[in-house]
């Protein structure tokens, strides 16, 4: 594989959330984009490519569960990642049948979030690990 970074977007209506996400990710090597819905990010999912999707579960308009099912509809298949500040049991097994690789619970601990992203590129036989075709989920790798 290339040495390329893998490229995760990352879709949270919260400004604080969305760049403190964005500052981790790269930090750990990642390429990072960051979307306010899930609106915008499906208007440029086809073209960012990106190698895995962090979205929050709870949005205006969309939820994280729209978007995947939005994913779906347009038969690309991606790794996904729900981070969600009101977990429920319910919700839960719905993003999991659903196809989601991980439901995080917010705050959620870096390296657990880190290791989500990797082991979901990994089921898809995406690039396992920043700039690597091997896993690696230590922080802050180049």
């Amino acid at each position: 594989m290339s040495g390329k970074a893998p490229i995760i977007a990352v879709v949270d209506d919260e400004d604080d959330v969305r760049h403190s996400l964005q500052r981790l990710l790269r930090a750990a090597g990642f390429e990072v984009l960051v979307y306010g819905s899930g609106t915008e990010f499906l208007r440029h999912v086809t073209d960012s490519a990106p190698d895995c999707v962090v979205l929050d579960m709870h949005m205006p308009r969309l939820t994280g569960l729209d978007v995947q099912a939005a994913l779906r509809e347009r038969a690309l298949v991606l790794p996904v990642v729900i981070l969600t500040g009101n977990e429920t049991d319910e919700m839960r097994t719905a993003a999991f049948a659903a196809g989601v690789d991980d439901y995080l619970a917010k705050p959620v601990d870096d390296d657990v979030l880190i290791g989500a992203i990797v082991a979901a590129m990994h089921h898809h036989g995406r690039p396992r690990g920043p700039g690597t075709s091997e896993p690696d989920t230590r922080r802050g790798t180049p």
